[in-house]
């Protein structure tokens, strides 16, 4: 597959590397591989790369690229003859910064790790869930203000447990997958429309695949969970709101812009569902928007992906992806021709 010590090169600014470069990690990966780190924030690369870049990739097997980093096009990959993997680090879902056709072309492996913060989205999801479902917000904001008995009225529209409820996915990515995992205890149902999916995960992982008329009209919680792409920007909208039946709970955590935010204000306004957001359009939320104002909204302010660990954990799962890819396995993160169809909200 590679030599005994292939050479890994990452390519990002000093930022990037404060924040997600763990010495605990940097000590695991030198245990079956050699690397460097090339930063370009005092060179000004233009249109021109430099002659460092050039003779720094001559010999790698595995280029990991983030900010800071220039498009890694056919001209890099065929001046770098060695090179097997590609693997992009954080915070570039469209893969900008790769030529994913030339990379397949050559037969180097595309990797992507940026999905590590949906792991921890997944968990205040499933808070949002549990905090919607009793309209928690409704009573947190009389107690604030006072009035510390429990707000009967509130719980006229609230959904009560968890468990036993019939839980629809927008959307089941890697966050949506981690969430059916923390969903298992409560016996939950569970449903999920994800034109993307392969057919036969709905029989692996155990979940009912269907329409998204489906999921609004027909589930007691739902959690959208959707990429914003060119094609589900605005996709829940008026029509699509008004499927919610009185008494569920809706829960954004993907991006604010994937619902209406209007149509969703004035469906919030007749006050028979619960609503927990942690993404909203625009954010940060104005001041001046009805949506803060709804006692049956729970707002966070889109920091769901926050873990409290010092470094960020996506070079965590691309050291794994290395490990795996040099010890001969399949990688788990790949970036392909269909994933590639869902970010940019093509045909699958």
């Amino acid at each position: 597959m590679s030599s005994i010590h292939p050479k890994v090169l990452l390519v990002c600014n000093s930022n990037i590397y404060k924040n997600y470069i763990s010495p605990n990690q940097v000590k695991r990966l030198e245990k079956f591989a050699s690397w460097d780190w090339l930063s370009f924030d005092h060179i000004d690369i233009g249109t021109q790369l430099p002659k460092i870049f050039f003779e720094a990739i001559e010999d790698v097997e595995a280029l990991i690229i983030s900010h800071g980093s220039p498009l890694i096009g056919a001209e890099i990959m065929d001046s770098a003859n060695r090179l097997k993997f590609i693997g992009e680090l954080e915070d570039d879902r469209f893969n900008n910064r790769i030529d994913l056709r030339a990379a397949w072309e050559r037969n180097i492996r595309t990797v992507d790790t940026t999905n590590a913060s949906s792991y921890p989205v997944a968990e205040w999801a499933l808070a949002l869930i549990l905090i919607s479902l009793r309209n928690a917000g409704a009573q947190f904001r009389r107690m604030v203000n006072g009035n510390t008995k429990v707000y009967h009225q509130a719980l006229n529209y609230a959904g009560g447990v968890l468990n036993g409820k019939r839980v629809g996915l927008i959307g089941c990515g890697h966050m949506g997958r981690r969430l059916i995992q923390y969903l298992r205890p409560f016996e939950t149902e569970i449903w999920v429309h994800d034109p993307y999916l392969p057919s036969e995960m709905a029989e692996a992982i155990g979940f009912t695949q269907t329409t998204l008329d489906n999921i609004l009209s027909q589930c007691q919680v739902i959690v959208c969970l959707a990429p914003l792409t060119p094609k589900t920007r605005g996709m829940i909208g008026p029509e699509e709101l008004n499927k919610i039946p009185s008494g569920c709970v809706l829960v954004n955590v993907s991006r604010g812009a994937v619902i209406d935010s209007q149509a969703l204000i004035e469906r919030l306004k007749r006050g028979d569902i619960v609503a927990g957001l942690d993404v909203f359009d625009p954010e940060p939320i104005p001041s001046s928007s009805g949506i803060i104002h709804l006692e049956n909204v729970f707002l966070s302010p889109h920091f769901g992906y926050f873990t409290g660990n010092q470094f960020r954990e996506s070079f965590v799962l691309m050291v794994d992806e290395l490990e795996r890819f040099f010890d001969g396995h399949q990688t788990y993160f790949d970036l392909t021709p269909k994933s590639f169809a869902n970010r940019h909200g093509n045909e699958p």
